[in-house]
């Protein structure tokens, strides 16, 4: 696609926040999965230039006592944020955490959890050997913290809280770890702020919310995990300057594919992308 005939009203700098898709939980006493990678700033723009806009996948949740799998990335022109980490997974070589943007909670006793990316998130609950802390499973990092353990042998850990960002308008918190999974006839842990793990006997995990980029809850023997939550690519700026020239008829914006009419709040216009990939441009 070529670049647009930019407006003479574009504007020259906008803020924006980019988190990237949550990590799966692990399964069978598994980790919660990391939030995905939260970047919120501001970037220099033109006009008549393309800027790539993409919104990354949750990681889908582990099975038959596997890992979670990492999200995927989100992309802003010049700003990618990293995908969050699956949380650890109770058999074999998938009991770490693993890395990404926020990283995922490690399964059962004595792994380590994933590392998050500083200025990102943060990283999931390593379990430690402590008596009788049996199978124990770790929190996933979020935007805000890091993942914990549970309280006891019998509870998995709790998610990273997110972050509270107020750039659509309103404030909103995003970006929270997956709950860890507690062993059989144990509770899961809660999730920060995106995701909740299994809290009660026979119950899914929770997955991480959709456009909040949260990392999916792990779980118990024999109940299904928590997949991660989508991404988000939110942009503002005054509202006196012009809407955007273009967006790609593959982008989801402000409610419909293709729509590059801003929503107005606080004195910015606003525009946030919840699905897909292409280019925009002012």
């Amino acid at each position: 696609m070529q670049a647009m005939a930019g407006g003479s009203n574009a504007p020259t700098s906008v803020s924006y926040l980019v988190i990237a898709g949550g990590g799966g939980g692990g399964s069978d006493s598994g980790g919660g999965g990391g939030a995905g990678g939260y970047r919120e700033s501001t970037l220099s723009v033109a006009a008549a230039t393309n800027y790539t806009v993409t919104i990354g996948a949750g990681g889908p949740a582990g099975t038959g006592s596997t890992k979670g799998s990492n999200g995927n990335d989100s992309v802003f022109a010049t700003i990618t944020s990293t995908a969050g980490g699956g949380g650890g997974g109770a058999s074999g070589g998938n009991v770490n955490g693993q890395n990404g943007g926020s990283g995922g909670g490690a399964a059962i006793n004595g792994n380590p959890g994933g590392t998050g990316i500083a200025g990102q998130g943060n990283d999931g609950w390593t379990t430690t050997a402590l008596p009788n802390a049996g199978s124990r499973s770790g929190g996933g990092g979020g935007a805000g913290s890091v993942g914990l353990g549970g309280a006891t042998s019998d509870i998995g850990g709790i998610g990273g809280s997110g972050s509270t960002s107020s750039i659509s308008g309103s404030a909103v918190l995003r970006g929270g770890g997956g709950g860890g999974g507690g062993p059989t006839g144990g509770l899961a842990g809660s999730g920060g702020g995106g995701s909740g793990g299994s809290d009660a006997p026979n119950t899914a995990a929770g997955a991480g919310e959709v456009n909040k980029g949260g990392g999916g809850g792990g779980t118990r023997t024999n109940i299904t995990a928590g997949a991660g939550g989508s991404g988000v690519v939110i942009i503002a700026y005054a509202s006196t300057f012009g809407d955007l020239a273009s967006v790609d008829a593959g982008l989801f914006c402000n409610g419909s594919y293709g729509n590059n009419v801003s929503v107005i709040s606080g004195g910015n216009k606003i525009y946030t992308f919840t699905i897909g990939s292409g280019p925009i441009s002012w």
